[in-house]
């Protein structure tokens, strides 16, 4: 069952995945368990978003969201003692945009991202995002982690 989480905030955000400055997109996870998170987005909005291109930000860039909300999960998911595997997206698939742009959405983007499923090297992670109920854009994502350290 998805759990409030108030106090995991855009400084939290940024604490624990490796986007960092400009390019940490999230603002807040809303709520999360241990299948899915549902994070709030304003960077869309913000002429500085670091994925603009020729003064828009296309609605594909949404994947990076979604990515960036997989990377807060796999955060949430290691606890607090540990620090979570560094992962790398290397597939997407049944990507559907329903808009061509994100910048000129006025409302906050809400990015979901549940796991599909999983083992020790990779994960594979359904994300969806919508503003004011209304479907961006979805699909499917392929996470492969980074081998874990040797025991020394």
């Amino acid at each position: 069952m998805l759990r409030p989480a108030a106090s995991l905030d855009h400084a939290w955000i940024a604490a624990h995945i490796p986007h960092q400055g400009g390019m940490c997109l999230l603002d807040a996870v809303l709520q999360w368990d241990e299948r899915q998170l549902i994070c709030r987005a304003r960077s869309h909005r913000d002429p500085a978003n670091p994925l603009r291109q020729f003064g828009r930000l296309g609605a594909a860039c949404g994947i990076e969201y979604a990515a960036q909300a997989m990377a807060a999960h796999g955060a949430l998911m290691a606890g607090e003692n540990a620090a979570p595997r560094p992962g790398m997206l290397v597939s997407v698939r049944g990507v559907s945009l329903y808009r061509a742009r994100l910048d000129d959405v006025a409302a906050d983007l809400r990015v979901r991202a549940e796991r599909l499923s999983g083992d020790a090297g990779m994960l594979m992670y359904a994300f969806a995002i919508e503003a004011d109920g209304a479907p961006l854009l979805e699909g499917r994502a392929s996470v492969l982690l980074a081998s874990p350290d040797p025991m020394p």
